[in-house]
């Protein structure tokens, strides 16, 4: 029955015209997102600050990267100033953004520019894609954007606007190939780059995931899932497997002068380089224990409740345990005392940043309300 409604639903969506870029360029002359690495008023693009906002927007929202951008750009403002500052300093600064191989790949990046192309990007994709942190995506990006070439960016919002625009019943991430494709047919040779800016606006503003505005779309008489009536089912999506849960445990040693205890990642694997509180490996057989504590022959206190954060690929748990010490304990090897005051300039992940704020809680408490 289902098969059968389907099928009389792709009998009648033919609409009468395909769809044009023209159409979609005419709007997005006058609804184009006013957002600050767009150039406007017909001045030329920075492809500095274009590359800096792509990097940024990979699988994070506009409204999250706006004002990491503007403190990136006010303290770095041009690729060779973001080249000459330390990896910590960039670390730092993106602190909280989250995929934090992007911060690592973003500085390589500004130092290889430099050193490669003298501080200017190169404009065509195979370049670019040399790059570090430059994939196939980005490239094509930075390349229309910026430059102005013929080349197709395929983003989550473009993919949506295909796969609805021609009910691509192709499941992702198979669809992949299938889907650029036919973003690649559409892009003209002229405004490449504000054909792509306005198939990534139509998707952020018209073309949600759900209850898409279909009624005030400017594709709305070609698209043939509006026409089929099941446009909010698109695109089709494999089941993604959910990753198993890890636990550890997290040391917070706070100093009776206001210091606590850090330490820096290694620098390979998940949040290299960034700053953490000394803790346990994370793995799905961690059973509560102290053994991974920093400082031998201390008294632990185990926090109530856990600390939870999702990753990409796992959720976490961590147990807390806290201890105070005097303010004449030297740090153990590797390991340094950092003012509370100070974290802001510290790069710690968001996993971090909720650990302590979870044991500084615990802290605050009156004794005879710890539970």
């Amino acid at each position: 029955m289902r098969e059968t409604s389907r099928a009389g639903r792709e009998q009648r969506a033919k609409p009468k015209a395909a769809p044009e870029a023209a159409t979609l360029l005419a709007w997005y002359d006058v609804s184009a997102r006013v957002l600050p690495w767009r150039a406007r008023g017909g001045a030329k693009p920075d492809p500095y600050r274009v590359w800096l906002s792509e990097i940024m927007l990979q699988q994070t929202r506009v409204e999250t990267v706006l004002p990491y951008y503007a403190k990136f750009l006010a303290r770095w403002p041009d690729v060779t100033s973001l080249a000459n500052a330390r990896q910590e300093e960039v670390l730092s600064a993106w602190a909280g953004l989250g995929y934090y191989a992007r911060a690592r790949n973003l500085h390589a990046c500004a130092k290889a520019v430099v050193a490669e192309f003298a501080g200017a990007f190169p404009e065509g994709e195979d370049e670019l894609r040399r790059l570090p942190g430059i994939g196939v995506y980005t490239s094509a990006a930075i390349s229309a954007i910026a430059f102005g070439r013929k080349a197709t960016p395929v983003d989550g919002n473009i993919e949506r606007v295909m796969s609805r625009l021609f009910a691509v019943e192709e499941k992702l991430p198979a669809a992949k190939k299938t889907l650029s494709r036919l973003a690649a047919e559409m892009t003209p040779a002229i405004r490449a780059g504000d054909f792509a800016q306005a198939m990534m606006d139509l998707g952020a503003t018209i073309c949600t995931p759900k209850r898409p505005a279909c009624a005030i779309c400017p594709w709305m008489d070609v698209c043939i899932a509006r026409a089929r009536g099941d446009q909010e089912t698109f695109p089709r999506k494999t089941a993604k497997e959910e990753g198993k849960l890890r636990k550890g445990a997290a040391f917070v040693v706070l100093r009776e002068d206001g210091h606590i205890l850090l330490r820096t990642r290694g620098e390979k694997g998940l949040l290299a380089g960034m700053t953490e509180v000394p803790g346990s490996e994370w793995s799905a057989e961690y059973k509560e224990s102290t053994k991974a504590a920093p400082v031998a022959g201390l008294k632990w206190e185990k926090t109530a409740g856990v600390v939870r954060h999702v990753f990409t690929h796992f959720p976490l748990e961590l147990t807390v345990y806290r201890t105070g010490v005097a303010k004449r304990m030297r740090a153990p090897k590797a390991m340094r005392f950092v003012a509370l005051g100070a974290l802001e300039d510290e790069a710690l992940p968001s996993v971090m940043r909720k650990v302590i704020a979870h044991a500084l809680e615990i802290e605050r408490k009156p004794k005879g309300r710890r539970k």
